[in-house]
């Protein structure tokens, strides 16, 4: 089994880890060393400030937190190495997955800080594991959530409600359309922005494992995305003529200036659409895919975690840093910063943006990405490009099938070995 898992992390890193022996990052002075590599740039000037105003109040523990452009490529650079720093910050997605299950994360369990947490993110990170493992890896700081943006004056001025399934939507999107106004902005130029409206659909058409089904043999993605994939052609109707010919960057403005009613997209597209016009009056909904309304469920995973490494030699300092990361000003910071969604428990004033997810968030009723179990190699998001331009739904299932098969081989015997092996 051990040698499926280093073929799995070699997926991640670009080529095999011959040893999974860490060095730990603390130092021999009187101040311990912490270091924290964390993988959002964009975050960089809040991160920044936390690691000035942690060096101001503690004298025992020095911080260094490092932003760097594309931090993914680097860390593997440095685990490949075994140039370990003591905490990642990374999102829940296939990459902290091949991490879990090299077991190179420490299993923090036991830190204190996880009673906060919200059980619906600590549900998701460990459906994460390839395979089934005690233990936590991962502290979940701050989600983001993708469904439908919408314009409040524009729905306002209309008298148009918030649609709650898939038919109230369809009905609105004709009601927008005979106003002679675009119900749908897409910016599907870009590849990535394609992911967007298929996972907030998925949420609710397909089971949230359904990777984890096929790895086991299970069922096909044939089966289980037929139904998400002829709905999401039933989208294009009602954007631009050509939703290709725009990027994230011109659907973003497009609809900062009004030119569709409502823009289906995560909350990460909030500041550069705000950017553009920063008095927008926006709110969102939960993405209804199915003719149930109680069966909706907000499309959310970890934007942002924290990874404390299995080699890390001082782990209550680096406990303390999670500590401090943790306290309710600096999250709301970082909050505030990012229009993100906390992980932990409490009171925390979210961007009005988020108003029509807080119930969801609140009921803590949330179910993670299905990209976030596809690996990069699959390209998945040009897969739906494609599919959305070619319009075949049998062709575009077959595809995916017979690519998860060849790029997911070594973990598919992986998963197929352990569930022969009885393991619990």
């Amino acid at each position: 089994m051990k040698g499926n898992r280093l073929k799995c992390l070699g997926l991640a890193l670009g080529c095999g880890v011959s040893s999974l022996a860490l060095q730990g990052c603390g130092n021999s002075s009187d101040r311990i060393e912490i270091e924290i590599v964390q993988y959002k740039p964009e975050a960089a000037n809040y991160f920044k400030t936390v690691e000035d105003e942690f060096n101001a109040t503690h004298d025992d523990i020095h911080l260094t937190i490092s932003s760097p452009n594309d931090a993914m490529t680097i860390l593997k650079t440095r685990f490949i190495r075994e140039d370990y720093p003591d905490i990642i910050g990374i999102g829940g997605d296939i990459n902290y997955s091949y991490f879990v299950d090299a077991e190179i994360l420490e299993d923090i369990s036991g830190y204190e800080g996880m009673k906060d947490i919200n059980q619906g993110y600590l549900d998701i990170a460990e459906a994460l594991e390839l395979v089934p493992k005690d233990g936590t890896y991962i502290l979940p700081y701050a989600a983001n959530a993708a469904g439908i943006l919408y314009n409040r004056d524009m729905f306002a001025e209309h008298g148009w409600e918030v649609p709650e399934t898939w038919g109230e939507l369809m009905e609105l999107c004709e009601e927008i359309k005979a106003e002679g106004i675009l119900p749908f902005y897409f910016g599907f130029k870009d590849t990535w922005t394609c992911l967007a409206p298929w996972n907030a659909m998925a949420v609710e058409l397909s089971p949230a494992d359904t990777a984890k089904q096929v790895n086991r043999g299970g069922t096909s993605f044939t089966q289980e995305y037929r139904v998400l994939a002829e709905k999401y052609l039933s989208l294009l109707p009602y954007g631009p003529d050509d939703p290709f010919a725009y990027g994230y960057n011109d659907a973003c403005t497009a609809f900062a200036r009004g030119e569709s009613a409502m823009y289906p997209i995560g909350s990460y597209a909030a500041p550069q659409i705000l950017s553009v016009n920063p008095d927008l009056n926006m709110d969102s909904f939960v993405m209804p895919a199915g003719e149930e309304k109680e069966d909706r469920t907000l499309n959310s995973g970890i934007d942002l975690g924290f990874c404390v490494m299995a080699g890390c030699e001082n782990k209550e300092a680096a406990y303390e840093v999670l500590d401090f990361l943790l306290e309710d000003e600096n999250l709301q910071k970082y909050l505030q910063a990012q229009n993100g969604v906390p992980c932990k428990k409490g009171e925390f004033e979210l961007a009005s943006m988020l108003d029509g997810m807080l119930p969801f968030i609140e009921a803590g009723n949330m179910t993670d990405y299905q990209d976030h179990y596809y690996p990069a190699e699959m390209s998945v998001d040009a897969l739906l490009q494609t599919f959305l331009l070619e319009k075949d739904v049998d062709d575009f299932l077959g595809t995916f099938d017979k690519n998860w098969q060849r790029y997911n081989r070594d973990i598919i015997r992986m998963v197929q070995e352990y569930e022969q092996s009885g393991s619990k």
